[in-house]
């Protein structure tokens, strides 16, 4: 049996064969990594949107800043309830409302959400929260002594 000695060339040309597999490889995770992350990116708002869904659905509550309210103008009462027309139970729905703002502690909204359900005469009555960012401190002061904690 003879053994013969690779010549440097042959070295290098193995050494090639294997560094080239080792890049091929890491060249397609590069690329399959690359293609999520362009499909996330592409596809955010709908992935937000069930995530925001199974959150809702996983923990009976809701992702802030996911829904908005807005308060909008109307020159007229007319124009108001045209603009009002909302869709309930497959028809749509022209009744008038009357819209009341109730102002209290943040730790007291469940409460009030609780106190409101059992008045209501809507199954579904619109209780909407807002948290106050700024305003007058002696306002405040005075809610904080006239809403009690427990």
């Amino acid at each position: 049996m003879t053994f013969v000695a690779p010549t440097r060339m042959e070295c290098l040309l193995r050494r090639c064969h294997q560094e080239a597999g080792v890049s091929s490889v890491f060249r397609s995770v590069l690329i399959t990594v690359c293609l999520i992350l362009v499909l996330c990116v592409s596809l955010y708002p709908g992935l937000w949107s069930i995530g925001v869904r199974l959150h809702s659905a996983w923990t009976g509550s809701f992702v802030p800043g996911h829904h908005s309210v807005l308060l909008l103008n109307s020159p007229t009462e007319q124009a108001a309830k045209d603009i009002g027309r909302y869709y309930w139970k497959g028809e749509i729905q022209d009744a008038s409302e009357i819209l009341m703002l109730v102002k209290t502690k943040t730790s007291q909204i469940q409460k009030v959400i609780d106190y409101v359900r059992s008045f209501h005469p809507y199954a579904n009555p619109e209780v909407l929260s807002f948290p106050v960012e700024e305003g007058s401190l002696s306002y405040m002061k005075w809610m904080d002594e006239a809403v009690p904690d427990d």
